[in-house]
């Protein structure tokens, strides 16, 4: 008796996708899955109130307030530069635009180590401008101007990229109509193009502010690594880890990971936001 049940095939191109899918999830449970169960792991490996100890010490509480200080002058910094830069390049064609363009691109093709040099040989006492600096008693290099400084700079190109595509994508027609209507430049930027950018905005600002409290390398160099004074969180994180004070390395090291976490999360809902909005 012949069946008359539906016969199916697992075809080639169901295999292969099947195969990435699942190699796909490995990655991320290898590269980022683990090692956050790793990190928080380690923190609470001897409790809670171990756990707990390390945030009470002046040195972390220093090292929390320097690294929210750094990112709260240097998002607003980015902030500025980024819609600035982005309304340049896009509301205008000008001599030497692509120039700008890679130069806004700089910071994520140069090392940050190699930055936080470059700010040595310019703001250090032996730099270009040293003496300069020191005549008027200021002090850049390994102190918190300077990681500042190079905070800005390798997160200067996060809000700009965000915002150029967006605002190439918008076109130019509600600003033309704006003007024809008698608005001014600043009634056109502040009333017709900014409330556009707002998704984009936000999205440029989470990056930036969460490259900002993370960033290492360009700031171990312009810090100087001193002890309750010059040293952020990762900077902290390193100087525990040296110590053998793992379960404090990995105490500090989940805040920045619930940091982390907590950008993955907000970025996720803005996109869905703007996404159901239809703003990108």
């Amino acid at each position: 008796m012949k069946s008359n049940l539906p016969i199916y095939s697992f075809s080639s191109c169901e295999l292969g996708r099947f195969i990435l899918i699942a190699l796909t999830y490995l990655t991320i449970s290898v590269l980022l899955l683990l090692p956050l169960v790793s990190v928080l792991g380690e923190a609470f490996a001897k409790g809670v109130d171990v756990y707990l100890k390390v945030f009470k010490e002046r040195d972390t509480q220093s090292a929390l307030l320097l690294t929210i200080i750094s990112a709260c002058v240097s998002v607003p910094l980015n902030v500025v530069f980024g819609v600035a830069a982005a309304w340049l390049v896009t509301k205008f064609r000008f001599p030497g635009r692509k120039l700008l363009l890679s130069l806004i691109d700089l910071p994520l093709s140069i090392s940050p180590v190699v930055a936080g040099l470059i700010f040595v040989l310019l703001f250090g006492s032996r730099g270009w401008f040293g003496n300069m600096l020191s005549a008027w008693d200021i002090k850049v290099i390994f102190a918190v101007p300077g990681i500042i400084i190079a905070t800005t700079f390798v997160t200067l190109p996060y809000v700009a990229r965000e915002l150029i595509p967006l605002m190439e994508a918008q076109g130019l027609e509600s600003e033309e109509a704006a003007l024809t209507l008698g608005a001014s430049g600043w009634q056109t930027f502040w009333l017709v193009s900014l409330p556009r950018l707002r998704w984009g905005l936000l999205y440029g600002v989470i990056l930036c502010n969460a490259r900002a409290m993370g960033e290492f390398g360009a700031v171990s160099v312009v810090s100087g690594h001193i002890r309750g004074e010059t040293n952020t969180l990762p900077l902290h994180i390193e100087i525990l880890y040296n110590e053998y004070n793992f379960v404090g390395a990995f105490s500090v090291a989940s805040l920045l990971t619930l940091l982390a976490v907590l950008t993955i999360l907000i970025k996720t809902v803005l996109e869905n936001t703007a996404m159901a909005r239809g703003q990108r």
